[in-house]
């Protein structure tokens, strides 16, 4: 099977100025098909090759490892985004999120501080377990909390060409303004 990255569900100037037109043009359109590129060159020819990116993410390492985790972690990033998307969760996460957290405004402050701290480059994460109960992590390089049996429900990418063209050296503004683009109708259905 052949990966094609996917066409983005907004223009590329929609989330401006949470997120620039110059950065999703670099970000996504070089840095994560870059990762597409080069996991459909490593699995050729391989057992790999027939398996979904889940299945690769689970049953690699190395470098196949770091290009699968890191094409799913882009597009599970960026496709939880939208200019015009519901702004807080609702439901049975909204409901979660309070009772784990105390507010959205405490899980808010909770997930930037965890995304802020991370050192060097990462992604900061919202998953849930298999009972439904909700964690925080942060993760080193390409990690992914699939690989310790969590189901992702939102990201943010903390590594430095995720932000460093629109706000440089301010990770924490970066990590707060993402808030203005995260639809929480999409991340509330991941959680469902």
């Amino acid at each position: 099977m052949k990966f094609e990255q996917p066409r983005l569900p907004y223009a590329i100037d929609a989330l401006q100025p949470a997120i620039s037109a110059r950065t999703i043009d670099f970000h996504y359109g070089k840095h994560e098909k870059t990762y597409i590129d080069t996991l459909n060159t490593l699995i050729e020819g391989t057992p790999f090759a027939d398996m979904s990116l889940e299945e690769i993410i689970a049953k690699s390492d190395g470098k196949l490892f770091n290009n699968a985790a890191q094409a799913w972690n882009h597009i599970f990033y960026f496709f939880q985004f939208s200019p015009n998307g519901l702004k807080a969760p609702s439901g049975k996460l909204a409901e979660k999120i309070d009772a784990t957290f105390g507010s959205f405004d405490d899980f808010k402050r909770i997930f930037e501080e965890k995304g802020a701290t991370l050192f060097g480059s990462g992604w900061v994460w919202l998953s849930a377990d298999k009972d439904g109960e909700l964690h925080i992590t942060q993760g080193a390089n390409a990690s992914n909390p699939m690989t310790d049996g969590l189901r992702p429900i939102l990201v943010f990418d903390v590594w430095e060409h995720a932000y460093y063209l629109d706000y440089q050296n301010r990770r924490a503004e970066y990590l707060h303004n993402l808030w203005q683009v995260v639809d929480w109708d999409i991340v509330s259905m991941r959680y469902e």
